[in-house]
């Protein structure tokens, strides 16, 4: 084939929607949880220096509603994002009608990639459960770290310990996670110092962590980098989400600073991430959130010269039912262009895997 038909086949193939797209070896969800377009437009106001955030060319809209209500909840929205289909708020990984649905880290296990999941909450929080567990309830946190007991998992790192030692059942699943061959950790310089090849179990906190104001540092960052340098072993690939879990506490709580300080932790984050898919050529990334939270909006006044600011304001201190954003690099990354159901970002996932 001479060059200009080259060149032909390849627009042809951009253009035509029926073409295949590119697989990826590896899939990078992040999901800043709580989210919108004013949190990320507060840091790009307020940084002296290019976000992370600036590097995607790829972008598009994802509306969040739940099965049951316009407003969803994070277990809601996450689910969504895992399993492919809308469901209830409080749902964990289960449809609209409670049944169980395999999620996109079981399925990624399945086909023989590794997976993972770092959090700044506890594991067993609405967000990271919803890649693992099976329940009706965001509230069954034990049973939600039961799960963790039948899931292929290879790695994850964030809060929780007391889910899984300090139970009412007074079984220690830590001793269960060893059995099942996980290093088990829960002491943060244990954690950064570890060079070992057998699956992870960090739990370094007995609840949620340190919020970025109350001394946090660069756990995110670090974490994510140390998930992908593990999980990046296997040469099938992997599967690996990642929560910037305190972005919606900022919200919630009306705290502007909590919100910037979570969201730039993120984007430091995000930095690691695109950093090593920028290098590898073959992982796909994909940043998101599961609802916007707090209203949040940057206000002022545009006729007075001599303030030249902006002020945060809220609207409550719930969700709301904006859509929101979806940076999308990589293999695939057009796939994410336009405005979508948030389920549909599992099908995406899935077309660009090869699944």
């Amino acid at each position: 084939m001479g060059l200009s038909a080259l060149v032909l086949s390849g627009v042809l193939a951009f253009v035509n929607p029926k073409a295949p797209a590119p697989k990826a070896k590896n899939v990078i969800l992040m999901i800043g949880d709580g989210m919108g377009l004013t949190q990320i437009s507060y840091g790009l106001l307020t940084s002296t220096e290019r976000m992370n955030f600036e590097r995607f060319r790829v972008m598009g809209l994802s509306r969040t509603s739940s099965s049951n209500h316009k407003i969803t909840d994070s277990a809601a929205g996450a689910t969504a994002l895992s399993i492919g289909k809308k469901t209830y708020n409080g749902a964990i990984g289960v449809d609209e009608n409670g049944l169980p649905q395999k999620t996109i880290l079981e399925i990624a296990a399945e086909k023989g990639k590794a997976t993972g999941m770092v959090a700044t909450c506890v594991i067993t929080h609405a967000t990271p459960g919803s890649f693992i567990a099976h329940q009706s309830s965001r509230e069954k946190y034990e049973a939600i770290a039961g799960d963790f007991m039948t899931k292929d998992i290879t790695l994850f790192i964030g809060g929780g310990l007391d889910h899984f030692n300090k139970r009412k059942d007074s079984v220690d699943l830590t001793a269960k996670l060893k059995a099942n061959g996980y290093e088990v950790i829960t002491d943060m310089k244990e954690l950064w110092n570890y060079q070992g090849a057998k699956k992870v179990a960090a739990l370094v906190a007995p609840k949620h962590l340190k919020s970025m104001q109350e001394g946090r540092g660069d756990f995110l960052p670090r974490a994510s980098q140390l998930a992908i340098q593990n999980l990046d072993k296997n040469k099938s690939g992997f599967f690996l989400m990642i929560e910037g879990s305190q972005i919606d506490w900022g919200g919630h709580a009306n705290d502007a600073e909590y919100i910037r300080q979570e969201l730039m932790d993120f984007d430091a984050a995000i930095g690691k991430v695109l950093d090593f898919a920028e290098k590898d050529g073959n992982t796909l990334v994909i940043v998101t959130a599961d609802h916007e939270t707090g209203g949040f909006a940057l206000s002022g006044n545009e006729d007075d010269k001599k303030q030249n600011a902006v002020i945060p304001a809220f609207t409550t201190k719930s969700h709301t039912a904006t859509a929101v954003p979806v940076f999308a690099y990589g293999p695939g990354a057009e796939e994410f262009m336009g405005i979508y159901q948030n389920n549909s970002i599992f099908d995406k996932m899935m077309k660009a895997f090869g699944f």
